[in-house]
């Protein structure tokens, strides 16, 4: 069930393949965005890593929807990429990464149910690659600060404020090590 009178829900979900290289960046980046921020009560920030249609319930139940991921696409690797609305569904049939398919029958489920958010974003960066390996690539890693910034600037246009922590670093290089979960951050 959707927010009703007072302020709209926000999920930013994190999606990807922690295993597959620059597939992980979105888990990356929401597991930064939450330690770098402190989040209204309206924002929920989750690890959605490859879940596919287990996470059907956390987005129908949600008024905003930030979706994070590796986007393929022409470009540069760790370039910026930022598509809404109409533009998403096909968007993770053709420019998603390895675990495509399972967010585009997440967002077709939404359809059938008309369950689809009032709003729904996609947010991330080009990949370099998605071989099997744990770390992200040099010109991922670099911009993922960016992203970050990037979501939160998303978040605030969509009426959610969330303010940087005092003395937060703004380098993703202490996130390495963590465990990787699909539960909330």
């Amino acid at each position: 069930m959707k927010a009703s009178g007072g302020s709209a829900s926000l999920l930013v979900l994190g999606l990807g393949n922690v295993l597959c290289s620059d597939d992980g960046l979105g888990v990356a980046a929401v597991e930064l965005l939450a330690r770098q921020y402190r989040l209204p009560e309206s924002v929920r920030v989750m690890d959605g890593g490859t879940l596919g249609l287990s996470l059907l319930s956390y987005i129908s139940s949600s008024d905003d929807v930030i979706l994070v991921d590796a986007i393929s696409d022409e470009g540069p690797p760790g370039t910026f990429i930022r598509l809404e609305g109409s533009d998403v569904a096909p968007a993770v049939r053709n420019r998603l990464s390895c675990h495509q398919i399972g967010v585009a029958d997440l967002l077709d489920a939404l359809n059938l149910l008309d369950a689809e958010p009032r709003s729904l974003t996609l947010l991330g960066l080009i990949p370099e690659t998605l071989e099997l390996g744990l770390g992200r690539s040099p010109p991922v890693e670099t911009q993922l600060p960016v992203l970050v910034e990037k979501i939160a600037d998303e978040a605030r246009r969509l009426g959610h404020q969330l303010h940087p922590h005092a003395g937060t670093p703004t380098t993703h290089s202490e996130a390495r090590g963590h465990a990787v979960r699909a539960l909330e951050l």
